[in-house]
């Protein structure tokens, strides 16, 4: 996804933090429901897309298309999707299919906030689904039995499950999306794709901290609570020793970067006497 489509999918993805505190695994069971209802219907897709329509028509139609069937945070996200520019008709169900899969990932995320790190949660999807993916690769007869198109697909969510006994609620929502509603891949690739998304997520919770020296132990102290503080959760800090700063301090948590370094500073500089 590029483009216009790679700009709506982030506006959406940005729009979505803000519901994800209290996200259910409902939800993300109903943006999936209704990715399967865009899937069906090539007329549908196109009408979404169609740049000869205003957003709020689109919108519109989504929403008489899935009310009352849906959530009404569901029903609002999926309108929002409609309201954007897409490049291909096909875009608006890869969006739909990312805002879900991480809808699923935040729940994870949410069930170990309140303890020490929000990684537990992430790491135990990842394990499962990384479980999956190995048990499918180990096998041929399951590889054909999951792409079998005769199989029902409460068959194939039952060998599904079978295959990783004990994964959490998080990840049987990702998995039985993947073997029942693969769009065009092998449900391993799909799966693989959902691992990424979490994987990404992880890093949230993780603050990598460039310095020139070592820090003392109230310095680092001092550094955990203050990033804590500025990002509002208990952040997992590595730091490194990196002399090529000069000065300062870099910090990354996710795709933020604080650069607060000599180099950045000088660099800047130079960028400034050139223009």
């Amino acid at each position: 996804m590029a483009g216009i489509s790679s700009e709506s999918l982030t506006t959406a993805l940005a729009q979505l933090e803000a519901k994800l505190p209290f996200a259910s695994l409902q939800l993300a069971k109903d943006l999936f429901g209704i990715l399967g209802t865009v899937d069906s219907s090539a007329g549908l897709r196109r009408a979404l897309t169609d740049p000869s329509r205003s957003g709020d028509e689109k919108s519109a139609l989504v929403k008489q298309l899935v009310g009352g069937k849906v959530s009404a945070d569901a029903a609002e996200i999926a309108g929002g999707l409609a309201s954007s520019r897409w490049a291909s008709a096909r875009d608006i169900g890869d969006a739909l299919e990312t805002l879900a899969a991480t809808v699923v990932i935040a729940v994870a995320e949410n069930k170990s906030a309140v303890s020490a790190s929000g990684i537990t949660g992430l790491e135990e999807l990842e394990n499962d689904l990384f479980a999956f993916n190995q048990a499918v690769a180990s096998s041929h007869e399951v590889q054909r039995a999951l792409s079998e198109p005769q199989a029902s697909p409460a068959a194939k969510i039952a060998l599904a499950e079978k295959l990783v006994p004990g994964s959490s609620e998080e990840a049987k929502v990702l998995i039985s999306q993947a073997v029942t509603q693969p769009r065009g891949v092998k449900p391993s690739k799909l799966v693989e794709s959902f691992a990424k998304l979490a994987a990404k997520r992880q890093q949230r919770w993780i603050a990598t901290v460039s310095v020139t020296r070592p820090l003392t132990e109230t310095q680092a102290s001092r550094l955990q609570a203050g990033l804590d503080a500025l990002y509002g959760r208990e952040l997992k800090v590595n730091v490194n020793v990196d002399p090529a700063l000069i000065g300062g301090i870099r910090v990354q948590v996710g795709d933020e970067v604080l650069d607060a370094s000599v180099v950045a500073r000088l660099s800047e500089l130079r960028r400034q006497l050139a223009g």
